[in-house]
């Protein structure tokens, strides 16, 4: 692993409760005002992940490679996802991004196991696939309220990383993000949507029912975390009260797990000095 990974990747041995969520590893020393130095250091990433973006998508057209790119994220409300996600595809050419919400599972989802409807969202062969809110919803609301017996979601730890690793079998680099913001930062953000009516849209009264569960959110995230990260798809916990750091700290992870990746441009499947006299030649 590449430094900024390093430092956020979780092990057995981490704690959610000893994370700081102001705090800002792996940033250097900043001379200046960081909140612009993030805007430009995001901008310059952004343009960085497009070209390997590129590069993977015209890869897998040519069937070169069969490698994708998975981006994980998961928060508690007011966590930043939706934030995150503006600030760090920004640059992506649509056409190579798939972008999925998971909200409560349908009737018909519900009619399967819980990984089904994961499946049928990963993103394809040269795509880079963005999951606000996944398959661990499954070992994190199901759990905190009792939707299935303890038996049930238990197992689910097995079944993901079973799951995970099959994936990064079939060549899919799954980056996965908890973004970690403080009970009193959530109180914050959830007071600015009530005060500014542009962002009314964005609270739901539900989400203090939700707050009233913080603990058992923060037991149930502790597990999942460290149950969860494997060397095939290892966990990363990025610090999240400041928002330019969260979103410098995810386009960096990003862009150091491309840079391993490496994907390349498929080479000419024609002769190029024949076509470049052809054209040449041509009125």
């Amino acid at each position: 692993m590449s430094d900024l990974r390093s430092r956020l990747a979780v092990n057995a041995h981490t704690k959610l409760s000893d994370i700081d969520p102001r705090s800002t590893p792996g940033l250097p020393d900043l001379r200046h005002d960081p909140k612009d130095w993030s805007a430009q250091q995001v901008g310059e990433i952004g343009e960085q992940l497009a070209g390997y973006q590129e590069r993977l998508f015209a890869a897998a057209k040519h069937e070169t490679s069969k490698s994708r790119v998975l981006l994980v994220l998961q928060a508690m409300d007011c966590g930043g996802k939706d934030g995150t996600v503006r600030a760090i595809a920004r640059g992506m050419n649509p056409a190579g991004l798939s972008a999925v919400g998971f909200g409560p599972p349908t009737a018909e989802e519900r009619s399967h196991d819980f990984l089904w409807r994961i499946r049928r969202a990963l993103p394809a062969p040269g795509m880079v696939g963005i999951f606000n809110r996944s398959h661990y919803e499954d070992v994190l609301v199901v759990r905190v309220h009792e939707l299935v017996p303890e038996k049930e979601w238990s197992a689910r730890y097995e079944q993901i990383n079973a799951f995970e690793k099959e994936l990064a079998g079939d060549d899919l680099t799954m980056v996965k993000v908890m973004l970690h913001i403080s009970f009193q930062e959530q109180k914050e953000r959830l007071a600015d949507r009530l005060d500014d009516p542009a962002k009314y849209w964005k609270y739901n009264p539900g989400d203090l029912d939700e707050r009233q569960r913080w603990d058992d959110y923060q037991r149930a995230y502790q597990d999942a975390l460290t149950k969860c990260s494997t060397a095939e798809a290892p966990w990363y916990v990025v610090p999240a009260d400041r928002k330019w750091y969260r979103n410098w700290a995810v386009a960096t992870l990003l862009q150091e797990t491309f840079a391993e990746l490496d994907p390349q441009y498929p080479p000419a499947d024609f002769d190029v000095n024949a076509e470049r006299e052809r054209l040449k030649s041509m009125p």
